[in-house]
């Protein structure tokens, strides 16, 4: 993996330690699982079965559970508004994107509703998954707005 291309993330795995290393962005998912980079250099491959999440962070501090799991009101960005409910019962909410074509195979990429904490982004691997809940679609291109039509009671300057 070269060094330009590779992004810190942290695996968040069920009864056990979370993982933190670099993935390559593009090549990180294979067929078996999620290859990691650790600090010391060592790669090895975490199987999807034992991961609960994949969080690409800005920093390897402060990664902790504390952040916010759920919007407080309706998101801004544009995408599918989606609840995660993992197979421990916990449940998490994001905005994926709404085109059917970049869904990967293995699972889901999401932006999490705080765009202020450490964490950037969420991959979760389908295993992990007891459902997935669409709850709106935020800037759908089918609804375009109306342009406003101009009012009658305004004077023509230049019509005959």
């Amino acid at each position: 993996m070269a060094a330009s291309t590779t992004k810190k993330a942290v695996i968040r795995r069920y009864h056990r330690e979370p993982l933190t290393g670099y993935v390559n962005p593009l090549s990180f998912l294979q067929p078996d699982g999620v290859e990691l980079l650790t600090a010391e250099g060592n790669v090895s491959n975490v199987p999807y079965t034992d991961i609960k999440s994949v969080v690409f962070v800005r920093e390897f501090q402060g990664t902790g559970p504390e952040e916010r799991r759920v919007f407080l009101t309706r998101p801004k960005m544009e995408g599918l508004w989606v609840r995660f409910r993992f197979r421990d019962g916990e449940e998490m909410e994001g905005v994926m994107t709404n085109n059917l074509l970049q869904v990967e195979q293995h699972g889901f990429t999401l932006i999490p509703p705080d765009p202020f904490s450490n964490n950037q982004r969420y991959f979760l691997p389908r295993c992990s998954l007891e459902s997935v809940q669409v709850l709106g679609v935020v800037g759908s291109p089918l609804k375009k707005r109306k342009p406003k039509a101009a009012a009658d009671e305004q004077i023509g300057l230049f019509e005959e």
